[in-house]
């Protein structure tokens, strides 16, 4: 399942660049979609053609990531992320140089099919180069340096926006995409795609319904779809509470930043076994639940309370999600799991907001927050009540399947 010998980590040098790779899906994703609206009047020109933008890139994941990761196991998993990121690159320098609104929508396209590629291809990537043990901490790195790309894409993106416009954002992205690509061929070392039985769609089928894929899954998306609400409608309690533009973007920035300090802490306590992808999952959908109850109350303690827990929250489910779908795949489809967990995290990231806006729509704001953080909490406690969701350390990521590893702690 891994290129590198039992117990050894891949080398720094090769993991920085998946880093990068997954900094930049973050980074232009919100650093563009935050900046749309307010600096691009000539390209955006009713909230109908802002929605149609925002929707391209997320449409484009939803439907090509699958495919993409299928392909990445097919293929290899290198030549996908490469191929991925300079295509992301293009993309964005399409947009710098014909600077017109159908370009725009075009560049936008472009930008979610390319990272479409390289996304779950550096997920794959960072589960083959390194050993189930150390699952947990490469996971987390991985989730840390994308949590700082949406940290820093709103209010880094704002800037370049104002400094230079539009096309000066997606001028960085190019140069970005293309810098990391180029990195990445020169430190990423080849993966050889692995010899695998012929799957029908019922085989697919069968693996995807699978509990030991759909508890992770669900969870992930769970946590997406919380961290896509508060990032979009915490401003919205922030403004109606009476505070500036300048707290409510504080407090969304405080939710990514928890999101990121948690997130490394996490893996390692899993690879440590200090924690259990059962426990910790069921501990994130409840404090991210509990995140989302405090968002209804009133005020700056509501609203930074909210982030910090949203945070901590999603923080926690991240690595432990995509650390416990790596140990129970075979490595020849990595790809494949990979990117179906990412569609169902495109899923949460599209479906939390569509909820709440809603149920806002219908009621108040305070209701969407508590219909959504009461969907996240029944989970875990439906599955705990199952018994279905497994539960893994460091030692038994070695010995195989999860499920396997349940079945032999029901024996013991």
């Amino acid at each position: 399942m891994t290129t590198t010998s039992p117990g050894q980590a891949a080398p720094g040098r090769q993991m920085w660049p998946l880093y990068a790779a997954g900094f930049t899906t973050a980074f232009g994703a919100h650093g563009i979609a935050a900046n749309l609206g307010g600096f691009s009047d000539d390209a955006v020109t009713s909230l109908l053609v802002l929605g149609g933008l925002l929707a391209l890139y997320d449409g484009a994941e939803v439907l090509l990531k699958p495919l993409f990761g299928t392909l990445a196991d097919r293929i290899g998993a290198r030549p996908v992320l490469l191929g991925g990121l300079v295509a992301f690159a293009a993309a964005s320098a399409a947009y710098v140089v014909a600077d017109s609104p159908g370009w725009l929508w075009a560049a936008r396209l472009g930008q979610g099919a390319a990272a479409s590629a390289f996304s779950p291809s550096a997920s794959a990537l960072v589960a083959r180069l390194n050993p189930a043990a150390r699952h947990g901490r490469a996971f987390g790195s991985y989730g840390f340096y994308k949590s700082i790309g949406y940290t820093l894409g709103p209010l880094l993106g704002g800037v370049l926006v104002w400094a230079g416009g539009l096309r000066l954002l997606f001028a960085v992205l190019a140069v970005l995409g293309a810098a990391v690509a180029v990195w990445a061929a020169l430190c990423v070392p080849h993966v050889p795609p692995l010899a695998k039985a012929r799957q029908t769609v019922l085989d697919l089928a069968r693996r995807l319904a699978d509990p030991v894929f759909l508890g992770p899954t669900a969870a992930l998306a769970g946590a997406t779809a919380a961290l896509s609400v508060g990032v979009g409608f915490l401003p919205v309690s922030g403004a109606a509470a009476g505070l500036g533009t300048v707290a409510t973007g504080a407090a969304v920035s405080v939710l990514a930043a928890s999101a990121a300090f948690v997130q490394p802490k996490a893996g390692r306590a899993l690879d440590e076994g200090r924690l259990t992808v059962r426990c910790g999952l069921t501990a994130g959908l409840l404090i991210t639940s509990a995140g989302l109850g405090c968002a209804m109350l009133p005020g700056l303690v509501g609203v930074l309370s909210g982030a910090v827990l949203i945070g901590a929250g999603t923080g926690l489910i991240t690595p432990l999600g995509f650390a416990a779908l790596a140990a129970s795949t075979p490595a020849e489809r990595l790809g494949q799991t990979m990117g179906s967990a990412e569609l169902g995290r495109e899923l949460g990231d599209a479906g939390g907001p569509l909820l709440v806006a809603a149920v806002a729509t219908l009621a108040t704001l305070t209701y969407g927050y508590a219909t959504l953080a009461l969907l996240i909490a029944v989970g875990p406690l439906l599955a705990l009540a199952a018994h279905r969701w497994t539960e893994r350390s460091p030692a038994r990521a070695r010995r195989g399947v999860i499920g396997a590893d349940v079945r032999e702690a029901d024996v013991e």
